[in-house]
């Protein structure tokens, strides 16, 4: 990669942004899966300056046990302090670590980059839920003259639901949907919340994600077999369902769902379909009608023509520069080579490269 890394060095030349790093990352096999992820959550800064920040407060626990989120840490440090400015790391130690914490990553099989990015964030918030757990039954065993006093603290005591801890992980990438179900006798509507960290969404042929965002929030009317149970009815009736977003996340995450199982092929097929997604996207399924604005900053691809085989690679956007990231690789590319990654408008293409996460961020203020 030394030639590769000087010749990005080159193209950026004085552009080149202070103490930015761009490290292409050693493939073992079968891991580029894990390397596209991991370059577009690095580029996605106020998740990595919580990473490098954890890193920090936590460095000096060296006898604490190894898991993801310190594994994760350490490499986003490592990058972050290269005194060279472009080259090549080997994510050895964070890759030992999945595997070993999750079988389904352990064979040489092609692996699923969402599943990853679902599996991984899930995980981040589980650990820093039990540090949190951890530090508050730490903090409460340390004064317990002041707990007798006081009498017990505990809000599930007096049968107060307790809040869920929020995480730096949620501030970042949770969003909240709820799920509306109007009776069409009585007209009552039934709403139901549920939080998320990304959006799969359906795809059709010649589409765009504004487009899939619409399907995705349609109304869909329960009838026949369907029919929804409504309390105030106190019987089956039918009803009109619909799913908008209650609360926007900070970074909005998109799955494009490529994969679909195909009955009469007893497999699963890669849709190659062409979904255009725009470098700047108003979300306008909101509960609030406002729209919210959000900025493309990294795109994960998949590579190849089946979901058993192929290849994942990644364009990051940084500091207004367009990157390339393929495993060891890294190059600039130009912005409108963005678009070559929408997918293919006919069935047979020799074109197999195609959008498969992309990451957005929110243009708004800053959520808190």
């Amino acid at each position: 990669m030394g030639v590769a890394g000087s010749k990005l060095e080159k193209a950026l030349g004085d552009q080149f942004p202070e103490g930015e790093r761009y490290f292409g990352l050693e493939n073992f096999g079968n891991t580029c899966y894990c390397n596209s992820v991991l370059q577009a959550l690095y580029f996605c800064v106020p998740f990595r300056e919580q990473l490098l920040e954890y890193y920090a407060s936590h460095k000096n626990g060296a006898d604490a046990e190894d898991n993801l989120l310190t594994c994760l840490a350490d490499l986003f440090t490592q990058i972050n302090s290269q005194k060279k400015k472009t080259g090549v790391i080997a994510p050895k130690r964070f890759v030992q670590r999945l595997k070993k914490q999750n079988e389904l990553f352990r064979s040489y099989m092609h692996q699923d980059a969402h599943e990853f990015l679902n599996f991984l964030l899930n995980e981040l918030v589980d650990i820093l839920e039990k540090e949190a757990q951890a530090a508050k039954k730490e903090a409460e065993t340390s004064l317990p003259s002041e707990k007798a006093a006081t009498g017990p603290k505990n809000p599930q005591s007096n049968g107060v639901k307790k809040e869920p801890l929020v995480t730096w992980v949620h501030k970042n990438f949770q969003g909240i949907l709820t799920n509306e179900t109007r009776c069409l006798r009585c007209e009552t509507v039934t709403a139901r919340d549920e939080a998320f960290l990304d959006l799969s969404l359906d795809i059709e042929q010649n589409s765009s994600i504004t487009s899939c965002l619409k399907n995705f929030s349609s109304t869909e009317t329960l009838n026949a077999e369907d029919k929804f149970f409504c309390d105030k009815c106190c019987s089956l009736q039918e009803a009109q369902k619909r799913m908008k977003i209650k609360k926007t996340p900070h970074i909005l995450v998109i799955h494009l769902k490529r994969f679909k199982y195909i009955e009469k092929l007893g497999r699963y097929k890669k849709l190659s379909y062409r979904v255009v997604f725009p470098l700047e996207l108003k979300l306008s399924n909101t509960v609030e009608d406002a729209d919210s604005e959000y900025s493309l900053f990294a795109v994960v691809v998949h590579v190849g023509s089946g979901p058993n085989h192929g290849h994942y690679v990644s364009l990051v956007k940084s500091h207004n520069h367009w990157l390339f990231f393929d495993d060891e690789n890294v190059e600039m590319i130009d912005e409108s080579a963005v678009q070559t990654f929408f997918g293919s408008a006919q069935e047979y293409s020799s074109n197999t490269d195609h959008g498969y996460i992309l990451f957005y961020e929110s243009l708004g203020a800053n959520k808190s």
